[in-house]
């Protein structure tokens, strides 16, 4: 046993290290001069340091507004599907109606249909109501969340019965149920949720390669995309020190909350069973 627990933590610092690496790469390569990257691309450390990659970053007028747009839309999006997906994880948890489980299947097997197959559509019906070019484009066709819902009502059928039935002989009705006695306890779950719609609605590129065309409108995933034509000549260590702080509050959410998502998906029976 203690020879197996060795191996299986040596094998994961390995694997650590190895992912680890690509973002060490990006954080000292975007303190290289140019010449250094061209010339020795293998060097591992910069020689010398060279800051004003940051410099050139944060003196462009496109990058805070960005930084703005893509950290708003995420937290809006964080809670929005929060919302929608505890009211609807609530109803398939609690409310028992004929199709229940028939529904649920369904609306989980949504998941499984990629989001490019129904982009035509979903294109189409935005630009009818002038969403296109806009970030409600980005906001409100992503608050339906098949996943999170499932994660929610996991955890929704593990608060007991109980609690409901004292709040109801109390005079309780269900939103006041919904509001006081589910949510309260079911914290750890729209926490872990939370981060993980955070880092989604963050690192989404592909909603707003289809639905932005202003630049002023721009997340940060797509304004890194636009700077190798923006700048003519591919400018790396521009780029990378650009990639470099926007992977900031990916790694923020990712410190604060790995712990968080691995004991929720734990409480929740998806991680053990």
């Amino acid at each position: 046993m203690r020879t197996r627990q060795v191996t299986l933590h040596v094998a994961l610092t390995v694997g650590g290290l190895l992912m680890l690496f690509p973002f060490v790469w990006m954080l000292l390569t975007s303190f290289k001069g140019t010449h250094q990257m061209l010339n020795n691309p293998t060097d591992w450390l910069p020689s010398p340091f060279v800051g004003q990659n940051y410099g050139d970053v944060l003196s462009e007028s496109t990058i805070l507004p960005a930084y703005w747009n893509s950290f708003y839309i995420a937290v809006l999006n964080v809670v929005l599907t929060l919302l929608t997906s505890a009211m609807a994880a609530y109803a398939f948890a609690r409310i028992k109606f004929r199709g229940s489980g028939a529904l649920f299947v369904l609306f989980l097997a949504t998941q499984m249909v990629p989001p490019q197959v129904t982009i035509t559509a979903l294109y189409i019906m935005l630009a009818k109501i002038g969403w296109v070019d806009s970030h409600m484009a980005l906001i409100v066709p992503t608050i339906v969340n098949p996943f999170a819902v499932f994660l929610l009502r996991q955890f929704i059928r593990a608060v007991p019965v109980e609690l409901e039935e004292a709040a109801r002989l109390d005079g309780a009705n269900r939103w006041t149920i919904f509001w006081r006695v589910v949510l309260p306890n079911i914290k750890p779950g729209l926490g872990a949720m939370g981060i993980i719609a955070f880092l989604a609605a963050w690192n989404s590129y592909f909603f707003p390669l289809i639905f932005l065309n202003t630049p002023e409108l721009f997340t940060v995933p797509l304004l890194l995309a636009t700077y190798a034509k923006q700048f003519g000549a591919i400018d790396y260590g521009l780029i990378l020190a650009a990639s470099s702080i926007a992977v900031v509050p990916t790694l923020i959410a990712f410190l604060i909350g790995q712990r968080k998502i691995i004991n929720s998906m734990a409480a929740s029976g998806l991680g053990g069973r």
